[in-house]
This record gives structure tokens, C-alpha cells and sequence, in this order.
């Protein structure tokens, strides 16, 4: 960068400071948070968009800002590990540099890492539990069969070389429970039992698989269940028990919904988190196409988004012979709403991402 054109980016800088400072907005923190980023400076951007949230709960453009700030603050750490690796590899840092490169999503970078970490380190789990963390983190997201059955088997052989890891067998027995094989799961739930006897939310969740029902043995074909019907077949511990500020949320989401449902043009509408749906309008069940759609689109656009490293796909418009399809998501929470042609799609993407981040706000509440 010029001399030149730094000064100007300087100036800019000290004018969108000062302008922060006296008339604070959304849009403002953002534009302060980009130019630090364009900078290189990624902490002074985290700092901005977590100011910008204490004011601004609901504001998706400054989750996304404090997400890219992070990002680049991961980045850089990823390069200062990959030069200790090359002057003295240690599984400490391989599992670290690991962990990173899942929370980029970089499971390209990921694979190539394990493997160069499984052939130094033969005798170190480490790498499978966190090729089984990402291919889990894929799987929840996706719902693919694919990335479930990848992620059993690299979970199954951390648990294999280290059977005292309790990450590994607690996060293998949450997902078998999850599709419906609930016995294997009670297997290694116990096991975790046995290695901590002290720690309650184990008891919890003991209590809470032996309620659920067993579909079986065969995990690949559970798999392949939950990816043909979108949704998982058991809840998870903590949406079984939902605490009384997710009630009011979820209140809040039925609100909203209504509220779109009767704008005009619109047919139907849904709030999506997880594994579980809220719909309004004219939708027949859980297996009405509208709903797949929406799922599949935003993965779709989600995983487009990231593998060309564009940001993310926080609203999206599907046009067909249907109509036109919109849809709002950040994180886990998608709202979407099924329109008529000629209807005002930017009214409608508005009320869907105060849907959004609302559920996003309640969450952190309860939390």
C-alpha cells in the first residue's frame, strides 16, 4: 500500500472513530470495524463489533463483523503455529492448529494436517477425535449420512486408542443416541460414568437417553434416515429441558412468524433451529417440499459461501414456478418465508432477519 493511501485510510479511520463516538449505529461500527480490517488489525475490529453488540444486540451486521474480525485473528494464529511445526513439531501443537482449522472450516487444510499429525505421531488419538469433531460439526449442519458415518468412525478410533478420552466417547455417544442407537450410546455414556462417577450432567444425560427409544443396531442405515427426512431422530439433553427465557423466545418467534404470514403475497412461513421446525400458512406437515427446500438451499448457499471464502449467505431468493422463496440464517436459526410473485421481497427478508436475531439475542440471554 502507497504512502499515500494509507494516510487517507488513516483519516477515514479517525473520522469513523470520532463519528462512532457521537452518533452510534449499527452501519457505523460496521464501517470502523472494516477499515481496522483492511488495516490488519483484527483485534481492534473484535473490540468494535463487540461494543457495537452491547449496544446493537439484534444487529446481524455486526455478528458478521465480529465473525470475520475473529476469522482473521484465527489466521494469523494458524501461521505462527505452522512455523513452530516446522521447527519443532509436538502433538500440543498439531491438536491446537487442529482446533483452529475446524473452527475456519478448512477441512481441506484439516485433512492434510491429521495425516501429516497421524504419521509423526502414530500413537496420539488426537487427530482422529478432531477429524470426528469436524465431520461432526459437517454432520449437525448438512445432515449428510456421508459426514455422520465419517465421524462415528474416526470417534470410535480415538475411543479405541485412548478409551480414558472422555470428549471422544461423549461426543460419540451423543450422536448415536441422536439417530437412534440408543444402546451404543448407553455403552459409552457409562463409560464416561465410570471415569467421572462425580459429574452430574453425565447422570442427566444417562437419565435422559434411557427414556428414548432404540431403532437399532445398524448406524449407517440411521444415517441414511435422518438425511432422507432432514431431521434428527432424538433431541439433544438441553432441548429436552428448554429453560424458561427459550419459552419467551420462542413466543416471540411465534410472534414474528404471524407477523409474516400475513404480509401480502406471502403463502407460508417457517423458523428453523436445529432439528425442529415452526411453521405458519398453508403447509401440510414436516414433509411439505417448501420446508426441504429451504434446508437444502441454505446449506447449499452456506457451503458455496465458505468454499470461495465470500462471507456468508445470511439471505437468500429462490425464484421458480412456486414463486419466490426467502431466506434469512445466521448460525444454527433460519427463518424463511414462501411468496407470490411481484411480492416485495426486501419488506419480507427485513421482518425474517428480526425473526433471526431475536432468536439469536434469546439464546445468548439464556446462555
Amino acid at each position: 500500500m502507497h504512502l499515500i493511501q494509507r494516510m487517507k485510510i488513516w483519516k477515514e479511520l479517525r473520522r469513523l472513530e470520532q463519528r462512532a463516538k457521537e452518533q452510534p449505529s449499527p452501519s457505523t461500527f460496521v464501517d470502523l470495524g472494516q477499515v481496522y480490517i483492511n488495516l490488519d488489525l483484527h483485534d481492534k475490529a473484535e473490540s468494535m463489533a463487540e461494543d457495537g453488540l452491547a449496544l446493537f444486540p439484534k444487529s446481524i451486521e455486526l455478528r458478521q463483523l465480529l465473525d470475520c474480525a475473529r476469522r482473521g485473528l484465527r489466521n494469523r494464529r494458524v501461521q505462527d503455529l505452522r512455523a513452530r511445526l516446522t521447527r519443532s513439531p509436538n502433538p500440543k501443537v498439531y491438536r491446537e492448529l487442529a482446533t483452529i482449522l475446524v473452527d475456519l472450516g478448512d477441512n481441506g487444510a484439516l485433512q492434510a494436517l491429521c495425516q501429516e499429525w497421524s504419521l509423526r505421531f502414530p500413537d496420539d488419538a488426537g487427530c482422529w477425535l478432531v477429524l470426528g469433531q469436524a465431520r461432526l460439526t459437517s454432520f449437525y449442519r448438512d445432515l449428510a449420512a456421508r459426514e455422520g458415518h465419517e465421524a462415528v468412525e474416526c470417534l470410535r478410533r480415538a475411543v479405541t486408542m485412548d478409551p480414558a478420552d472422555q470428549q471422544a466417547r461423549r461426543l460419540l455417544g451423543e450422536v448415536l443416541y441422536r439417530v437412534g442407537a440408543v444402546q451404543e450410546a448407553q455403552q459409552h455414556i457409562e463409560a464416561l460414568r465410570q471415569l467421572d462417577p462425580a459429574d452430574q450432567e453425565v447422570e442427566a444425560l444417562l437419565s435422559h437417553v434411557a427414556r428414548l427409544p432404540d431403532r437399532g443396531t445398524d448406524v449407517d442405515a440411521l444415517f441414511d434416515d435422518v438425511e432422507t427426512h432432514g431431521s434428527l431422530l432424538h433431541p439433544s439433553l438441553h432441548a429436552a429441558a428448554p429453560a424458561p427465557t427459550a419459552d419467551r423466545t420462542l413466543g416471540s418467534v411465534r410472534e414474528g412468524l404471524g407477523h409474516v404470514a400475513q404480509l401480502d403475497g406471502v403463502e407460508k412461513a417457517t423458523f428453523i433451529r436445529g432439528s425442529k421446525a415452526l411453521v405458519k400458512g398453508a403447509i401440510r406437515d414436516g414433509r411439505d417440499p417448501f420446508l426441504r427446500i429451504v434446508r437444502v438451499t441454505a446449506k447449499a448457499a452456506h457451503r458455496f459461501s465458505r468454499r470461495l471464502d465470500i462471507g456468508s449467505a445470511s439471505k437468500t431468493v429462490v425464484e421458480g414456478e412456486f414463486g419466490r422463496i426467502c431466506i434469512c440464517v445466521y448460525g444454527e436459526a433460519l427463518a424463511a418465508a414462501q411468496c407470490r410473485p411481484g411480492t416485495d421481497t426486501e419488506s419480507v427478508l427485513a421482518e425474517l432477519q428480526e425473526i433471526v436475531a431475536g432468536a439469536l439475542h434469546g439464546a445468548e440471554e439464556q446462555a
